[in-house]
């Protein structure tokens, strides 16, 4: 529970950061920063990711103990992978073509990688180790610096290269603040071994490339939007996919925080099948989690848009998440619903044809639908390639033979979310605001809440009730 708090207080100051950002560095700026932040997931996710991943599935508090050969291997490998990505940069600085694109921008999303990179490796072991105290030391430290650096560069600067430089000195300070509690003390460099580490690479590598393809679609757009149109309308087409796409994983991830750890010591402990069963309630509360969230977000962003959108984004918010939403929930159900399927099996090659079709497919509706004053036609092209994916990942699922969520538990919850809808319609003619915020709110997850436990969707209604007696007897 202590790590879920952590998660959820970083993803609110993560929010809380990005607006600030956008806001002191203006549409124009912001689309700078977006852009060259871009790069610097697309070459996180390729070169330091499947560290993350090998640690999530491969590391934990016994193999800490008996079997320090992994953690050595993966520390070996973070440092083989940033000595290759500062020769390249080095010989990029140097000898790389000239780009319209700003060259200090680039080299600091390279370092911001890199540091990125490292920070989610570290996360990564402490949260397969189970430890919540320091992961909520991490997680704290990081957010503080960053509150500081970053907005108060952005304030200060109204610059995207302050604001990536703070993010990289944010990252970097949380790491050392806790350096010696990340330490393994048997684990040394010359543990690392060769076949370890492709082994741990065989099984994150289709991930990455998944998950790199993926993460070339938001690029691509941002790139399309500003040499089409300007930075300012990428700026305006990336707060709204940024924030849409926190908000979607925000909800996941804090169910995969614990639910992915529970189903891998679930298959260790007690075989594939339980494991296949955990995977399938699994899959039932993140659509009783993601549903809600969506259509909810939808149904209230007039409101949001008032109260927490900078003045300069307003309209345009609105207008390109509503049109991303419905892919941004496909890659919701994608990444915590049914990417574990193919993680816990160990076979994930298909995730890489899944993305394929993503990109196939985005680039189809890029060439179909028609340019017009804005980006609407990649906002639409990026949300169909999401959808086309998620239905590419369901077929490669169901060869897997896995056990399915419960169809009552999926009508249960589609149920519950049509009747949130329901009640929040007759509130859409209020004046956007606080006080309208609040009150559908209220009655959303009210309503929501009370017809979920009616239902008992996912066994949420016996959890809630065995955690009011639990929180009586403490009283």
């Amino acid at each position: 529970m202590k790590v879920l708090l952590a998660f959820l207080a970083n993803t609110a100051a993560n929010f809380i950061i990005g607006l600030v950002v956008a806001k002191y560095l203006g549409p124009e700026e912001y689309g700078r920063f977006a852009l060259a932040f871009s790069i610097a997931v697309v070459v996180q996710t390729a070169l330091f990711d499947w560290l993350r991943l090998a640690a999530t599935r491969f590391y934990s508090e016994r193999v800490r103990e008996n079997e320090p050969v992994v953690r050595a291997t993966l520390d070996a490998a973070f440092g083989v992978v940033l000595f290759l990505l500062a020769v390249s940069t080095a010989l990029f600085a140097f000898f790389g073509p000239t780009l319209d694109f700003d060259g200090a921008l680039i080299l600091l999303a390279l370092v911001t990688a890199a540091v990125n990179g490292l920070f989610d490796y570290s996360t990564a072991l402490v949260r397969a180790r189970f430890d919540d105290r320091l992961y909520g030391r991490l997680i704290f430290a990081k957010n503080l610096l960053s509150l500081a650096l970053i907005c108060g560069g952005a304030f200060l600067f109204h610059s995207a290269a302050v604001a990536l430089g703070a993010s990289i000195a944010s990252l970097f300070g949380s790491i050392v603040s806790a350096r010696a509690s990340l330490a393994d003390v048997d684990a040394r460099p010359r543990a690392a071994r060769l076949l370890t580490a492709q082994a741990l690479m065989a099984y994150s590598a289709p991930i990455v490339a998944a998950n790199l393809l993926y993460q070339a679609i938001p690029l691509a757009s941002r790139s399309s939007a500003a040499s089409v149109y300007d930075f300012a309308e990428t700026g305006h087409f990336a707060l709204a996919y940024d924030l849409g796409m926190r908000a979607v994983m925000a909800f996941g991830s804090a169910l995969d925080v614990l639910l992915f750890q529970i189903a891998v010591a679930t298959h260790e402990a007690h075989g594939e099948d339980r494991g296949k069963e955990q995977l399938a309630r699994n899959m039932s509360l993140v659509v009783a989690f993601l549903a809600p969230a969506c259509v909810g977000l939808w149904m209230v962003m007039p409101s949001v848009e008032q109260i927490i959108v900078p003045a300069q984004f307003r309209g345009p918010f609105g207008h390109y998440l509503r049109l991303l939403l419905p892919g941004l929930f496909a890659m919701g159900l994608i990444s915590f619903g049914l990417n574990p399927v193919f993680q816990i099996a160990k076979r994930t090659a298909p995730l890489i044809v899944a993305a394929l079709v993503a990109v196939v497919s985005g680039v189809t509706l890029v060439l179909v639908l028609p340019w017009g004053t804005d980006a609407s036609n990649l906002a639409l092209a990026q949300g169909g390639a999401y959808l086309a994916a998620l239905a590419a990942t369901l077929y490669f699922a169901a060869r897997t033979a896995p056990v399915w969520p419960r169809l009552s538990d999926l009508a249960a919850a589609l149920a519950a979310t049509l009747g949130m809808a329901a009640a929040l319609w007759p509130l859409r003619d209020m004046a956007p605001g606080v006080v309208t915020l609040a009150a559908q709110i209220i009655v959303g997850a009210g309503v929501y809440g009370a017809l979920t436990l009616l239902f008992d969707t996912a066994g949420l209604r016996a959890l809630a009730l065995t955690w009011a007696r639990a929180l009586a007897a403490r009283e």
